[in-house]
């Protein structure tokens, strides 16, 4: 990565004792226990410090903090086939509570796992997309601890998969090209949930009738003080990225955030869900009336892994598990893949250190999910703040993970941050993953087409298994037209039938149902 912020003080050198001459027994200790976890986190040897873990750590959570609120309001208003709303509720959001907890408590556990077990700086939490069709499509045609236990299933299913070699053996049979270009889209799906999740781009008023699908604020002008706030808080990062400003993102996140509760303390904007015409995108940044909140956790355990299969059907069901396995099974793989290239931590082939544990994690992440009632649980892409702020080990994801635990008590305060202030950060993340695309040989059709589908259909479908999917079809189709079917993996091959099935789900389902 470069022009990246470096810890310039020069090594501190040990406090002696005045009187006699030699470091002090409390300092010696210290310095013991700070090389212990050094040693276990492999601090110094990835070239990172405590500090940098710590505000990446930071960095990370503040720029994921955003799905502890947007989690329950996807899931908690959406009826099961029953008319049963999820954790007991009764569709008024008296289970909104119950669903944030759920939400803050699973990415606490798992975050914190990755951290320890896989020693990389990578997040986890419920992953938006997969709960959206979980709320939309899933739960319509059964109870939601039918739809949870599919989640559950799908995670069982996808860490045999891990055990059995299988997972990561196709991670390893993709090209090295490819994976940077799976690097590169994601920079791109970044900058672009940045600007959406700020309001600076939005969806037309009614897309289907235009011919501009997105556009500026409303299509000439910015809309509203929210995005402004956003505007300055992005001209802000990049300001104190380019002076080299050690904590750059951690610090426009702060500033930014001020000046939030400034802005609605003068105007009061309130939100957007009841305030669509230039309110603030999620949370109101004011400072809350209580600091910490007493948790309730009705969703968890209440979970069903075959009640599908009767509700449903077995085919419906059996259908709904691969379209949930195989957006889960890419979607970390890209990230990982991502996140690991942003940090300088791949190998010559493109491979992150730990990969299969990295994976276990991930795969289990999905089971707490669905046992959790929170939907799956899966990387965040969003870790990649968190690397751009100097993370490089795993003690980053402990400091994430404990903080997400700490919000389960204290939500409130997590809600004074808006989305304006924290997004900022993606779009410059996004331009520093954008800078590995000089290592993809765009002179070679065979690698530059597939590369270049997948980076841009990322962000064009919103969805980083799309980009994936369509990559690795054209490169198979390019290979096998120039008559050179037996350079591709055999694993490539049967990846390309399975995104045939996953991209065609919805004719098939129809005819098999």
């Amino acid at each position: 990565m470069t022009d990246q912020p470096q810890d310039a003080r020069p090594a501190e050198k040990p406090q002696h004792d005045r009187t006699k001459g030699r470091p002090t027994p409390r300092r010696d200790a210290a310095r013991g226990r700070r090389s212990g976890l050094d040693r276990y986190f492999k601090i110094s040897e990835r070239g990172s410090t405590f500090e940098r873990e710590i505000r990446g750590g930071v960095v990370t959570f503040f720029t994921m903090a955003y799905i502890i609120v947007l989690n329950p309001l996807i899931l908690g208003f959406a009826p099961d086939e029953n008319g049963h709303f999820l954790g007991g509720g009764t569709g008024d959001g008296s289970n909104l509570p119950a669903i944030a907890a759920g939400t803050a408590l699973v990415a606490g556990v798992m975050t914190i796992l990755m951290g320890v077990v896989a020693n990389y700086p990578l997040a986890l939490a419920t992953g938006l997309g997969l709960n959206a069709f979980l709320a939309v499509s899933v739960a319509q045609q059964m109870s939601w601890s039918d739809a949870m236990g599919l989640i559950f299933l799908e995670g069982v299913i996808i860490l045999v998969l891990v055990l059995t070699g299988f997972r990561t053996a196709v991670f390893h049979a993709v090209p090295a090209q490819l994976k940077i270009a799976i690097s590169v889209g994601i920079g791109l799906f970044i900058a672009f949930i940045g600007f959406v999740d700020a309001g600076f781009v939005r969806r037309t008023p009614d897309a289907a009738h235009t011919t501009v699908p997105v556009q500026l604020g409303t299509g000439f002008f910015l809309q509203g003080w929210p995005v402004v706030v956003f505007a300055v808080g992005l001209a802000l990062v990049i300001t104190l990225w380019v002076k080299r400003v050690r904590g750059a993102i951690l610090l426009a996140i702060i500033a930014t955030t001020i000046l939030a509760i400034i802005v609605e303390s003068i105007g009061s904007f309130g939100s957007s869900q009841t305030n669509p015409s230039g309110g603030w995108g999620l949370n109101v940044p004011k400072w809350p009336d209580t600091i910490a909140d007493t948790p309730h956790f009705d969703t968890l355990f209440h979970f069903d892994p075959f009640g599908a299969f009767a509700s449903a059907g077995v085919v419906t069901a059996l259908l709904l598990v691969f379209t949930l396995m195989l957006a889960d099974f890419f979607d970390t793989m890209g990230t990982m893949t991502a996140i690991g290239a942003e940090a300088g931590l791949l190998d010559e082939e493109g491979i992150p250190p730990n990969t299969e544990r990295i994976l276990v994690v991930d795969s289990l992440a999905a089971a707490a999910g669905g046992a959790a009632g929170v939907s799956s649980n899966t990387s965040y892409i969003e870790s990649a703040s968190g690397v751009g702020e100097g993370a490089r080990t795993g003690l980053a994801s402990v400091v994430t993970g404990i903080l997400f635990l700490a919000s389960i008590f204290l939500a409130p305060l997590v809600s004074v941050i808006p989305s304006e202030a924290a997004v900022p950060a993606l779009v410059l993340v996004g331009f520093l993953m954008m800078q590995q695309v000089k290592g993809i040989g765009w002179d070679d059709t065979e690698i530059a087409i597939p590369a270049f589908l997948t980076i841009i259909l990322m962000p064009f479908t919103y969805s980083i298994s799309v980009g994936i999917g369509a990559g690795f079809l054209a490169y198979v189709l390019i290979k096998a037209v120039k008559g050179k079917a037996t350079q591709v993996h055999p694993l490539l091959w049967v990846v390309a039938a399975l995104f045939l099935v996953y991209f065609a789900i919805h004719p098939i389902t129809t005819l098999f149902t």
